[in-house]
């Protein structure tokens, strides 16, 4: 008798993993909370919603991000494919129209026969049952409170933030301008320039600006990929200057550059890049307003910080993501410790192969640790991982080539070439 399957959350990895099953012709159980109760991040009923950027990296071979998408590609994921076909311009980045992408994944998961939505909160796990939790960084308390039997309370952390997005038409294109940095690919960025008198009012307002009062849980530690600007900003003047504001390849008589980035595809939004925040509302509109060209600017959604929960993977993970004390329970996307949308969705489409494999008592898949992905599924079960935290694609943790390479731009497209034919490889040998 088949055991019945339940995916948990409808965020990227649990629509990944739904979409994966349902093409095996395998029925699911889809959970999801939305819309009768939402997370304080969450903005749309629909499934896959991007909360905090609207880009999923660059998708050139010659980077990491662009292997990753190269490996869910050959996989056939539908999230990928969702998000080529709701692009909008990002210079290299592959950047989406977050509402439109979240209306077609919902809607073909709607419509598949193999998937049974249920709209409700799922308060604990059931283990006669194989389960693929996917609930992500924003997993409801009485959920964690289930997982904590699994886990141990020391085993869960948090921390995300998002940025403003802001109306098009109440950017002063006078003083903005359309550029990518180094003139790469299409101008697809506005671009605010700052003099060193404007970056000293703005800084110093943003340093001391307001913030919302966080809860307990929320202020134990900043994620460094996804850290608000302000406290980026407390560690040091120049800080901003050589990271989101750094107006290299930008603008040479610029002291400093805010770069925006189009939200979706009528070009009528756009959020501001490495603007993660926890300003109070009405302090991020005082703070745009110091920034040459966003004077008379419209916050369409306001930035804002939110818990992010993930598990210390290397003491409860085995090399599938399955809880080592409980194989039928599998952890996917952040909350398994992986940090990135791509990441995510690979985690989930890795876990649903896995259970359908599982279910036909066939061998479970071994990512080799060239791939991306295996590095990564690797990377948040390895026990000697003692200081863990998220980790996002990067070509660091892969296993270093057999010859040395001293062009860097060489090395990398050659860790891409073997990851994708070490890919392609293995969904051979397992027929995938």
């Amino acid at each position: 008798m088949i055991k019945k399957i339940n995916i948990i959350g409808a965020g990227l990895a649990g629509s990944e993993a739904c979409y994966q099953l349902a093409k095996r012709k395998i029925p699911v159980n889809l959970y999801e909370m939305k819309p009768n109760k939402k997370s304080e991040a969450h903005h749309i009923n629909g499934f896959a919603e991007l909360v905090c950027s609207n880009s999923l990296k660059s998708d050139l071979l010659s980077t990491s991000s662009g292997l990753l998408k190269k490996e869910l590609q050959l996989l056939d994921s539908l999230i990928l494919k969702t998000a080529y076909e709701t692009r909008v311009p990002a210079g290299g980045a592959l950047a989406v129209d977050r509402e439109i992408f979240s209306e077609k994944i919902t809607k073909y998961l709607k419509e598949s026969k193999y998937i049974n939505i249920i709209n409700k909160e799922v308060e604990q796990i059931n283990v006669d049952d194989i389960n693929i939790v996917a609930t992500g960084p924003l997993s409801s308390d009485k959920l964690i409170t289930n997982l904590l039997q699994y886990t141990g309370s020391e085993n869960l952390f948090f921390f995300d933030a998002a940025a403003p997005v802001i109306t098009f038409d109440s950017i002063d294109m006078t003083k903005a301008y359309y550029k990518s940095r180094y003139d790469k690919g299409k101008s697809d960025y506005i671009n605010c320039s700052m003099s060193k008198e404007q970056y000293d009012k703005f800084y110093h307002f943003l340093i001391n600006g307001e913030t919302v009062q966080l809860k307990e849980f929320e202020n134990k530690r900043v994620f460094e990929n996804c850290m608000p600007v302000e406290v980026m900003a407390k560690r040091g003047y120049e800080t901003l200057r050589f990271g989101p504001l750094k107006p290299v390849g930008l603008d040479s008589n610029a002291y400093a550059v805010v770069q925006l980035r189009q939200d979706n595809m009528s070009g009528t939004l756009f959020n501001l890049v490495g603007f993660q925040t926890n300003l109070k509302f009405k302090e991020q509109v005082k703070l745009l307003q110091l920034i040459p060209g966003l004077e008379h600017s419209k916050i369409q959604r306001y930035g804002v910080m939110h818990k992010n929960i993930y598990i210390n993977s290397p003491k409860l993970l085995n090399k599938y993501s399955q809880f080592e004390n409980e194989h039928n329970i599998f952890i996917a996307g952040q909350l398994s410790g992986v940090e990135g949308y791509m990441e995510s969705t690979m985690s989930g489409l890795i876990s649903a192969i896995n259970v359908s494999r599982m279910i036909k008592n066939e061998s479970l898949v071994e990512y080799p640790l060239e791939t991306m992905s295996g590095a990564l599924l690797e990377y948040i079960s390895n026990r000697y991982n003692s200081n863990f935290q998220p980790m996002n694609s990067n070509f660091g943790i892969l296993t270093s080539l057999n010859e040395k390479i001293k062009n860097k731009n060489e090395r990398k497209m050659a860790y891409s070439k073997r990851g994708v034919e070490k890919m392609k490889e293995t969904i051979k040998v397992y027929s995938i």
